[in-house]
């Protein structure tokens, strides 16, 4: 090809070069550096849309058509033939698969090569060329120039030269010639050549002159130049060496620049602004004066971002010239309208906010330098920006509101300004004041500062002091307009730029709670708030505005816990809430006047429900929370609340339609729109009740439940933040709400349920219809695929019992004939039917991926089934262990004539798993589960599989079972604390120590024969004592004939067989145990009754008698050796105490001892107080485990739920339920919130590691508590005690009178 290439066209080519760059001529030269033009040429086809029509181009594709052409067709042909045999054929694979072997050929290298050369040929004789051509003109400007009279030995640089050229001929005696050229005696003209050599040279080549330093000086000196041109030349030399030189350079031009301003504002001679005259910018001076500062500025908030590069004595000399500008005062003796203006207003002007100080503090590298500089040798600098709020704060104490505003343009006022009084300057600084020190206070260097000596003032100023200001400064200072536009990004209001600092310092903990968190900030915050609740003549200064901002700062301290702990108890937590109310108090009164709109404060103003749901979102963040719902509960705003949305939801209703008019429709339309908002806001304050048990039952009061989960059904299809103030979402919500009956039909109702296994099913079955399948599916390698996991977990935090129950009992699976493909489950019988009970093959035949969707539902119904009550409902409905046991059944292979053996597969192996879980009871040391994996080795599965009962005894742990222990000295004189007749108080303690000593030392004496000896007397004499009696005495007469005939419900009967395995594999039990346990259970039932209302309901839960099985009558029974007389009378004395609200669930079932509207919630006081405490008291005791939960999406009070309903059955080996019964009966009902803190505690680190490997619900629910013994925590139980007993009993005694 070289061969061939002719001079010709060598000359065509150049051509179409030169046609090329003429025409991106203005793109090339406008790049900043070398780098950028090339850049712009390699995306040229990009960002040019005439890039086909230029001849270079033309021609180069011409090139590669004639040389590879006939190669692409062959090969586009070869690949359609190729294609049109499978069925992904397509454009775009074509085309993917020609460039590449196009790519990979012989022919195309060799093209590049040839062109490569080619090109290099016509490059290097353009380029010399045009180096001839530049000779020749230089010669013939020196022939021109020798024919002048005059003697300038000067180069004449035009626009054209090259800097690359320029290189060669810079030298040392050029910049001395400069040097001299640049003096202020040379002519106006040999001047300006003289920069614009400077500025032609390269900079590399000014820096390596000796004589750098003087022309520093020079350039310094030339700043001052009367002469407005040649002054901005120099400073666009100062710009162009910002720009293209290094930091060693610039350093050495900056801190000239900085110098010449500081002796620029020194010299009396310029004629500096005052405030009384103010800055007209339309001033040759002053526009001179502001480029000067504004390229200061902007190298300012630049060089960060690289001196780190650098030695630190550059960046600690730019610092210390830049502090030393902004340092430069006058003196200040006539009066303050005369006051000259100071570098600093120039500074404000042009960076208002001061974004140069925020990057110098923002890298520890820079701050300790400019840190130590202020505190030795600049601390006039904070001393001046402190001065200047406080100074702003006294002027708005002193002038009107409007007046303030008149002077205040920046705040909303987008028009364009060409003046700046004097009061507009000192309001700008203000704000650059307020800026920085905002940024000074984030770090503990610069709150060391602190206190400060101000003049005119005696007292020095705090932290405390400052921030005081800052609040005030909210309240005192004006707001922006409220017709300013929303779209303005900049809002200079003082109110919002002290919100904006608050904001920034509540983010960082160490300093919020030295700076904001004390009793003197959180006042001033609420000042005005007491102001306008009292009516005083001081509320009348307060705007709606300030109070929205102050709501802001207020939710953004109550969303810490230091904050939050401030505003419920204050910094002394033992003061009187009635002499001195606490924030949380403050803020929950002012709400309710808000909301019951009993007060006339703003009344009919259009910003009022602004206000309203500023400060119901402080609230909010406080009764979102268990101790903060404890604080706000006596004011009722759930109520509240529920009025205001039921007035709101009124309203919407009765918006007329749209008529023909635009002003109409427009207002209307708006009018609409604001209303459906703050219904929206409502609902979603309502529903944070939902955060917590306690907040759960009082939404459930409201009658708003459906409405609440319906809106957070619809925010959570949207992906919409559930609080700006939240870290996470609505994990705890949802968890929360499906604890419950109520909740889970409002989850139903709502759409959620249906959606979740909707988008369940979309994963484990059919895959997304809107992704394109380029290849198939990866077969999982987890038996629950990570496509599947997250909607795994949310059935497991959805399906409680009582959840499980309202959806699922007395209902029949479909068991259909047939199956479509396309037939989506909707519902959870649907899940149960379709993955779990595959009985039939039209199920088998219906999934995609059998294996797969079929362990999905297993590994669910092992987790679920954790829950005895879940495993009997679903037992008794469905014959879930029969259909298990025949699907084993039906994977067995006939080995010979008379054997048959089990086939080791998946699925197998998990119904073995299940099938071993449902049917044994007992603790971590009482029974075996089976693993789910396989084993290496030639046996990988060593575990017998079985497809009828009995279980193989392999399973049976050999426990020490009801080992009968003699009497011990320390049990005799626990008994004989019975004989004594002492004060009933003494003895009561008494028995409590005694029994505390032995749970230390010997703890395994309390079981069998004393337990129930030592249960029996204590409970008969507690029931004897009138003081101790929490519920009144029933009188019972029914005998075992009675009720012999009374039928108990397929749970009960379930439980009782359940039961009597149990007992019988401790050896509590023998045979007719069965018979008593269920004369027990229907005496129980008739006893019960007898305390119980009718109730009208839609619940299930509500519409019979208790819903699950007894397991603490069960557990009782144990305890008693099957003594169904002892059992039965110990439940009558027992049910007048009040820790058998607690420990006996159906003790309360619609019990007339409780209020209606609790009745009819359908949620027992276990939930909504013990589960409530755990939750409070786990986030005070066991932190990072509440963290964990939260983070996991999942509510402790769910499983603590489980763990106390089924009496820790399967979670605790049998001495350890005894135990947790004997010290909630011995100790008191709240050591039943204290034991499920300890168990926290002890699972602390397998909670966090399950928190990271996202299965926190599958353990909790699964695993046993290993290692846990309720004697090892009992001194931790003392001390939870002493801190929370008067708190926790005095609510769990209020459970009849609820007064929420």
């Amino acid at each position: 090809m070289m061969a061939c290439f002719s001079r010709d066209d060598e000359a065509m080519l150049q051509a179409l070069l030169r046609q090329l760059f003429q025409s991106v001529k203005e793109k090339i030269t406008g790049a900043p550096s070398l780098e950028c033009a090339e850049e712009i040429l390699l995306h040229l086809e990009e960002t040019d849309e005439n890039f086909h029509n230029y001849e270079f181009v033309k021609y180069l594709r011409q090139y590669v058509c004639n040389t590879l052409g006939s190669m692409i067709e062959e090969e586009m042909e070869k690949c359609i033939s190729d294609q049109n045999q499978s069925e992904d054929s397509g454009y775009d694979t074509v085309v993917q698969h020609v460039t590449k072997r196009t790519q990979e050929s012989k022919e195309y290298k060799e093209m590049m090569h040839s062109l490569k050369n080619i090109m290099i040929v016509v490059v290097e004789s353009m380029i010399n060329k045009f180096e001839d051509d530049e000779i020749r003109i230089q010669e013939r400007q020196k022939k021109l120039q020798n024919e002048k009279s005059n003697s300038y030995c000067t180069d004449n640089c035009s626009d054209s030269d090259s800097s690359f050229n320029q290189s060669y001929k810079f030298c040392q005696g050029k910049l001395q010639l400069i040097l001299d050229q640049l003096d202020p005696g040379q002519p106006k003209e040999v001047r300006y050549e003289a920069l614009q050599t400077l500025c032609s040279a390269p900079p590399s080549d000014v820096l390596n002159c000796e004589n750098w330093a003087t022309l520093c000086e020079k350039l310094t000196v030339s700043l001052a130049d009367p002469d407005l041109v040649f002054s901005d030349r120099i400073l666009k030399f100062y710009a162009q060496t910002f720009t293209l030189s290094p930091l060693h350079m610039t350093k050495e031009i900056y801190t000239s620049l900085a110098k010449h301003l500081e002796l620029y504002f020194l010299s009396r001679e310029n004629r500096i602004p005052t405030l009384s005259t103010g800055v007209d910018i339309t001033n040759a001076n002053v526009i001179r004066l502001l480029k000067k500062v504004r390229l200061l500025n902007e190298y300012q908030k630049e060089v960060p971002s690289f001196w780190i590069r650098h030695p630190e004595k550059y960046m600690e000399e730019i610092v210390e010239s830049t502090l030393s500008l902004l340092s430069v005062k006058y003196d200040q003796s006539h009066l303050v309208s005369q006051k000259i203006l100071d570098p600093i207003y120039f500074l404000a002007l042009v960076d208002a906010k001061a974004v140069w100080f925020k990057k110098w503090m923002h890298a520890y590298y820079s701050r300790t330098a400019l840190l130590r500089l202020l505190e030795k040798k600049y601390k006039s600098l904070i001393t001046a920006a402190v001065q200047q709020c406080v100074q702003y704060f006294e002027l708005c104490e002193t002038m009107k509101a409007d007046e303030i505003l008149r002077h205040s343009k920046l705040c909303g006022n987008k028009q364009k300004n060409f003046y700046y009084s004097g009061q507009e300057l000192q309001y700008i600084y203000f704000i650059h004041s307020l800026c920085l020190l905002g940024r000074l206070l984030i770090y503990t260097q610069g709150r060391k500062l602190f206190p400060m000596k101000l003049k005119n003032r005696k007292d020095s100023v705090s932290l405390t002091d400052l921030l005081v200001l800052f609040t005030q400064l909210i309240y005192y200072s004006p707001g922006c307009p409220k017709t300013t536009s929303a779209a303005h990004s900049e809002n200079y209001s003082p109110a919002s730029m002290v919100t904006e600092v608050l904001w920034i310092l509540c983010d960082q903990k160490e300093c919020a709670i030295e700076c904001l968190y004390n009793n003197t900030v959180i006042e001033a915050l609420l000042q005005p708030i007491h102001n306008l609740m009292k009516g005083t003549e001081a509320a009348s200064h307060c705007s709606e505005t300030a109070l929205i901002h102050v709501a802001d700062i207020l939710a953004k301290i109550a969303s810490a816990e230091e904050g939050l702990i401030l505003l419920l108890y204050g910094e002394n937590v033992n003061s009187s809430e009635e002499e001195n109310p606490t924030g949380a108090h403050v803020i929950a009164q002012f709400s309710k006047k808000l909301l019951d709109e009993d007060s006339p404060i703003f009344s009919g103003s259009e910003m009022l429900p602004v206000v309203k749901g500023a400060f119901i979102s402080v609230c909010r963040q406080i009764y979102s929370t268990c101790e903060g719902l404890q604080v706000l509960i006596p004011y009722s705003l759930h109520e509240s609340i529920a009025k205001a949305w039921k007035k709101t939801s009124l309203l919407s209703e009765r918006v007329p339609t749209p008529v023909e008019g635009s002003d109409f429709v427009s207002s209307v339309s708006q009018q609409s729109q604001n209303i459906m908002v703050w219904e929206d806001n409502l609902l979603d304050d309502l529903l944070n009740f939902a955060a917590t048990p306690k907040g759960l039952l009082l939404l459930q009061r409201t009658g708003a439940i459906n409405e609440c989960v319906t809106l957070m059904f619809n925010r959570y299809a949207k992906k919409l933040q559930i609080c700006r103030h939240k870290k996470f979402g609505y994990g705890v919500v949802v968890t929360q709400v499906a604890s419950t009956a109520a909740g889970a039909i409002a989850l139903q109702s709502s759409g959620f349920i249906n959606a979740l296994i909707t988008d369940l099913w979309a994963n484990l079955e059919c895959g997304r219809d809107d992704v394109r399948v380029a290849h198939p599916r990866s077969t999982p390698v987890d038996p629950i695929d990570r496509s599947c996991q997250k909607s795994f977990l949310a059935l497991v935090n959805l399906l409680s019992y009582p959840a499980v129950y309202e959806l699922v009992g007395n209902q029949e699976l479909p068991n259909k004939a047939e199956y479509s493909l396309r037939e989506v489950p909707t519902c959870v019988t649907d899940i149960i039917d379709r993955l779990i009970i595959l009985n039939s093959e039209a199920k088998i035949r219906s999934l995609f991926n059998y294996e797969q969707s079929h362990t999905f539902g297993l590994r669910l119904l092992s987790v679920i089934c954790c829950d005895l009550d879940t495993l009997l409902l679903l037992e008794a409905q469905y014959q879930v262990s029969e259909m298990l046991l025949n699907a084993q059944e039906e994977n067995m292979l006939e080995t010979s004539e008379n054997y048959r053996d089990f086939i080791i597969d998946g699925l197998s192996v998990e119904r073995n798993h299940v099938l071993v879980r449902i049917n044994l009871i007992g603790g971590p040391l009482e029974r075996i589960l089976p693993p789910r994996i396989l084993e290496k080795g030639n046996v990988p599965y060593p575990w017998p599989m079985f497809s009828s009962y009995p279980l193989p005894n392999c399973y049976l742990s050999e426990v020490t079972r009801n080992a009968d222990i003699k009497q011990d000295n320390d049990l005799s004189k626990l008994l004989l604390c019975f004989k004594i007749t002492d004060k009933q108080t003494e003895w009561i303690e008494n028995y409590r120590r005694q029994f505390c000593k032995m749970m230390k030392t010997k703890p395994d004496i309390i079981s069998g024969a004393a337990l129930v000896e030592l249960l029996e007397k204590f409970v008969f004499h507690l029931s004897e004592t009138s003081s101790e009696c929490y519920f009144p005495s029933v009188e019972y007469t029914a005998t075992d004939a009675n009720v012999k005939n009374e039928s108990l419900s397929s749970v009960q009967k379930l439980g009782i067989k359940m039961t009597v395995r149990y007992g019988k594999f401790l050896n509590l039990l023998k045979d007719g145990a069965e018979n008593h346990l269920s004369l027990v259970l229907k005496h129980c039932e008739r006893f019960l009754k007898q305390q119980q209302i009718p109730i009208k309901s839609s619940l299930l839960c509500l519409q019979e008698s208790y819903t699950g099985h007894d397991w603490f009558v069960s557990s009782l029974f144990m305890i008693m050796l099957g003594d169904k007389e002892k059992t039965f009378q110990f439940l009558q004395q027992f049910s007048r105490l009040l820790t058998s609200a607690f420990l006996w669930l159906p003790r309360l079932h619609i019990s007339k001892y409780l209020p209606i509207d609790i009745i009819e919630s359908g949620i027992h006081p276990v939930y909504f107080s013990s589960t409530h405490y755990i939750e409070m008291l786990l986030k005070a005791e066991v932190p990072l485990v509440f963290s964990a939960f939260h983070m996991s999406g999942f509510a402790p009070s769910q499983i603590c739920l489980q763990w106390i309903t089924q009496c820790f059955w399967n979670y605790l080996d049998w001495i350890e339920v005894c135990h947790y019964i004997a010290t909630c009966i011995f100790l008191g009902p709240d050591y039943q919130v204290y034991i499920c803190i300890a168990i926290f505690k002890h699972l602390q680190q397998d909670i966090l590691q399950h928190t990271q490997t996202q299965d926190l619900p599958v353990f909790l629910k699964e695993e046993a508590l290993h290692g846990f013994r309720v004697s090892d925590y009992l001194e931790y139980m003392e001390i939870l005690e002493q801190n929370y007993r008067p708190v926790l009993l005095r609510d769990m005694r209020n459970i009849r009178v609820q007064s929420t």
